[in-house]
């Protein structure tokens, strides 16, 4: 299970019979956008398995790399709880904005029909998505007008980011499986929800002109 969304501190996928679970230490468990490493949590035996194949192919984590991830560790609670209250508002504010066909948030309650919020997780994360009237063009154009969010395919750390997916990760993807053409996904940081959806408004807008 790829946790890498949902951190420890909002879903424990072991509790739900997850052998392995996988996180990118790059995104939230750093949280700084300086640290790159990756995480496997299991039981003794899976460890013992998998320090096998780290002999064999070398992938080590240097101490550096290592003294970034536990600093980032320290304040994991504070942030990611920050994040998705600040996600929770710009999600909300999204959602009635003439401009966005739809928004993707777990936090939104027709957008988590199961009720995993709350029955699995104890938070629906800071990761959204959305979709703009006006598909390809206009979503790029929105990637290049925001000034506070951070046009970057990254996503977990302190600052806001923005991605047009068709248009970077997903360019190689095949048509059945890409995500589609008017689609941008934000990862919400730890700036004022509030400035965040100034900054939304006004390159909505601009990109409409």
């Amino acid at each position: 299970m790829d946790n890498t969304f949902a951190t420890p501190v909002l879903q424990n996928p072991a509790d739900h019979g997850a052998a392995l679970v996988l996180h990118s230490a790059t995104k939230y468990l750093g949280g700084h956008g300086d640290a790159m490493g990756g995480v496997v949590a299991c039981d003794p035996g899976w460890a013992a398995a998998l320090r096998r194949v780290r002999a064999v192919t070398g992938g080590l984590l240097h101490p550096l790399g290592a003294y970034l991830l536990h600093r980032g560790l320290a304040t994991l609670p504070v942030r990611v709880r920050a994040q998705q209250e600040s996600a929770q508002k710009v999600a909300s504010w999204l959602a009635e904005h003439p401009a966005v066909h739809r928004v993707h948030y777990p936090g939104l309650p027709e957008c988590d029909p199961e009720a995993i919020v709350g029955r699995q997780m104890r938070g629906p994360g800071a990761m959204v998505a959305l979709t703009v009237e006006g598909g390809f063009e206009t979503a790029a154009r929105v990637t290049s007008e925001v000034r506070l969010f951070t046009h970057a395919v990254s996503l977990g750390g302190v600052d806001s980011l923005i991605q047009h997916p068709a248009a970077l990760t997903h360019r190689p993807v095949a048509a059945v499986a890409k995500p589609g053409t008017d689609l941008l996904r934000l990862s919400i940081g730890l700036e004022d929800a509030d400035d965040l959806c100034r900054d939304l408004d006004r390159a909505l807008r601009a990109a409409r002109c």
